[in-house]
């Protein structure tokens, strides 16, 4: 044996620090929990959600989310309140639940919400009412926008008592959307959570509804039952919270100064001198807004000469094009990129079903840049469409020398004023006109449709926080499962299942023991 191995068996082993190794066991375990409770810390005030359902049904529009982050929430001097005062129970708790706790998120804390379960909590729920002075025997939620210590009830000279007008009530049934089937009887179709949601959020901060009037005395639109065109173009408008008020322009002087806004819709007949003066005032007065939805065809001569002055005509035409050697009149088109108010409607595609005229926009022109008149072309129809000026002879074929050629507009803007000055910006007059009115009936929505429509309404009265995509219906599905299939899943949940745990189980338990 070598010197070397004989020294290297006299050598003792090493001892085992142990203070160093449980000092580092401690450190290492200290720091570990410090990690834990800073990313725990972290992921408790900076996460998101992910939505997986389907339908998106728990997640919140574009809209809406601009909104909740916009000046008219974000500087209330007081938080808004929110009570849910909502059964455990209700078939749709959890929607609602979910969708509130997104809108206070969302608001950054300017958005405070209460889950009240009036069965579980009975003195909290007497508070409540007591406080409001309403009794919580419907699922209801309360949204609470005072800024002040003024009361939740008053009462008007004549004695009639009145919530506050930031305080507004949604009932659970305002929710629902109903049908009536074939035997007259009243089923739920769907939810319109967020829609309502929205609405009454608005309201309870501004106070009351914004008022539009709408030309009764020259519009004609089909508004006979619960389906009709009307209805849809009302109802779009009143979940933007805007009130349309009819008003007849026949013996009028001047607009009332309280307007937001006037819709002429689907004229059939002129304006006399009169009233297109009292229009003209009305759109050269500052802060003035327009929706004019006309119907496709020959414009009445005055209300065509007041469009042409401001730089977008309606023209006598038909959009149509050819495809298999039919006539297609449902109009594709794009939504224009550039503008704010329908940024997130740029670029995507949409069909205006029924009939369309095209719209000459002079966008540029130098006489109405010197009037600072600015229109705007908002949807551009895509394809080999084109303006037919003889529809309905039969054998209708592009004509170049008659018809009216690519690109074709379907939809415009025009802003009057200094609209690129902060200072003067919010005095520009506004306008939006389209040339089809079929698009309002149910047979023919779209969304992107109606999205469109909406956020050119909140264009138009100065609210651009909540234009973009609003929000959609969830709607109720039923999945039917014959009985031998609900057999099957309950042999499965109660037998296959805890079996497979107890197999798995003692494979586990197995491998150890060996």
């Amino acid at each position: 044996m070598s010197d070397t191995q004989s020294k290297t068996k006299g050598k003792s082993a090493r001892p085992v620090n142990r203070w160093g190794v449980g000092t580092l066991s401690i450190i290492q375990l200290v720091l570990l929990a410090a990690i834990l409770l800073a990313a725990n810390y972290l992921s408790s005030q900076h996460y998101d959600r992910l939505d997986l359902s389907r339908e998106g049904a728990y997640t919140v529009s574009s809209s809406t989310r601009r909104y909740l982050t916009s000046d008219a929430i974000q500087k209330q001097p007081k938080p808004i309140k929110m009570i849910l005062a909502f059964r455990r129970t209700s078939p749709f708790y959890d929607r609602v639940r979910t969708l509130l706790e997104e809108y206070s998120r969302l608001s950054h804390g300017k958005i405070e919400l209460e889950i009240l379960d009036p069965i579980r909590s009975p003195d909290r729920t007497q508070e409540v009412a007591a406080a409001y002075g309403i009794t919580l025997i419907r699922d209801l939620i309360i949204i609470d926008s005072r800024t002040d210590d003024a009361p939740v009830i008053h009462e008007d000279q004549a004695g009639t008592k009145a919530l506050n007008a930031n305080v507004k009530l949604v009932l659970a049934e305002d929710m629902i959307v109903y049908s009536t089937d074939q035997q007259g009887q009243r089923r739920p179709i769907g939810f319109k959570i967020e829609d309502v949601m929205t609405a009454q959020l608005v309201q309870s901060i501004e106070g009351k509804p914004r008022k539009m009037y709408f030309l009764s005395d020259k519009s004609r639109i089909d508004s006979e039952g619960e389906n009709s065109p009307w209805k849809s173009l009302e109802t779009t408008i009143r979940y933007q919270n805007i009130q349309l008020t009819a008003l007849s322009l026949a013996g009028l002087t001047d607009i009332p100064e309280d307007a937001e806004g006037v819709a002429l819709v689907a004229p059939k007949y002129d304006l006399t001198e009169d009233e297109a003066n009292v229009l003209e005032r009305y759109w050269n007065r500052p802060k003035s807004s327009l929706l004019v939805l006309l119907e496709p065809g020959e414009t009445p001569p005055r209300l065509r000469a007041f469009l042409r002055e401001n730089g977008v005509t309606p023209q006598n035409d038909r959009i149509v094009t050819r495809e298999k050697g039919k006539l297609v009149t449902a109009a594709r088109g794009n939504f224009t990129y550039g503008i704010d108010f329908l940024k997130d409607l740029a670029g995507l595609a949409t069909v205006f079903e029924g009939s369309s005229s095209s719209i000459e926009v002079r966008e540029g022109a130098t006489d109405l840049i010197n009037r600072k008149i600015f229109p705007t072309s908002l949807i551009l129809v895509t394809g080999n469409f084109w303006g037919e000026t003889r529809f309905g002879q039969g054998d209708e074929q592009y004509d170049p020398k008659e018809d009216t050629k690519a690109p074709l507009t379907m939809a415009a803007s025009v802003v009057r004023g200094a609209a690129a000055d902060d200072r003067f910006a919010e005095d520009t007059s506004r306008m939006i006109l389209t040339t089809n009115t079929d698009f309002l009936k149910p047979e023919n929505q779209r969304a992107e449709n109606m999205d469109f429509l909406a956020s050119s309404v909140n264009w138009l009265v100065g609210r651009e926080s909540l234009a973009g995509i609003g929000p959609r219906s969830i709607g109720i599905y039923k999945m039917p499962i014959l009985d031998a299939q609900v057999s099957f899943i309950n042999r499965v949940n109660l037998f296959f299942l805890p079996a497979l745990l107890a197999l798995i189980g003692g494979i586990v338990w197995s491998s150890r023991r060996a």
